[in-house]
């Protein structure tokens, strides 16, 4: 199946849908945009998990994710970055993250915001700022070339990142589409999920046979 792969924060996807995207399946960092849609009547269905996504944080700097907690107040560290929380789920979940350990409001002043979490994972690699936080999927990039150093973020600090899929209505007569989110859907996507590309593959899901 031939796929054009469009990429967005999950907030800004859900706006050009709203206003006539052409797109067949939305694939959201959240649970709450794809209910958006939903409760829009601009899906065929109510949103499935396809999986849950692992936040870290992510240098070119291995001191600083060694013992990130102790390290990003220092004065010495001047940019973090992480997507823009209303809009980013992954943002949303780094802030949150920050608030539980009791660093929000110590670093507060050198977030550096990112529209998406792909603007953040740039700002990672380049070296524009000392740390991101982002997804693990980071990692699997096949074409990254930078030496990057991580550390997970505890999963118990954050809510849990539960990543929502919709079959847009536009898509009711389109067999492709089907048959793509069908296979996101099956055991094999989700191994692919879980071993290759970051993601816990979300527990429960089923398989629509058409």
């Amino acid at each position: 199946i031939n796929t054009d792969v469009i990429t967005g924060s999950s907030g800004k996807l859900v706006v050009q849908i709203k206003n006539g995207a052409p797109y067949d399946i939305f694939f959201s960092a959240d649970m709450h945009f794809a209910q958006i849609l939903y409760d829009g009547g601009l899906s065929l269905d109510k949103p499935v998990a396809y999986a849950t996504g692992s936040l870290i944080i992510c240098s070119t700097k291995k001191e600083i994710t060694t013992n990130w907690q102790k390290l990003l107040p220092d004065a010495g560290i001047n940019k973090i970055a992480i997507a823009n929380p209303v809009i980013a789920p992954y943002g949303k979940a780094a802030r949150e993250a920050l608030d539980a350990v009791h660093l929000l409001e110590k670093i507060n002043d050198k977030l550096v915001y990112g529209e998406s979490i792909a603007q953040v994972n740039t700002y990672i690699v380049t070296g524009v700022v000392d740390a991101g936080f982002t997804s693990q999927s980071l990692l699997y990039d096949d074409g990254l070339k930078t030496k990057l150093y991580w550390q997970p973020v505890d999963p118990k600090t954050y809510t849990p990142i539960k990543q929502g899929m919709v079959i847009l209505k536009r898509a009711a007569q389109n067999a492709d589409a089907k048959k793509f989110y069908q296979y996101i859907l099956s055991p094999a996507a989700k191994r692919i999920f879980k071993k290759s590309i970051g993601y816990r593959a979300a527990a429960g899901l089923v398989v629509i046979k058409g």
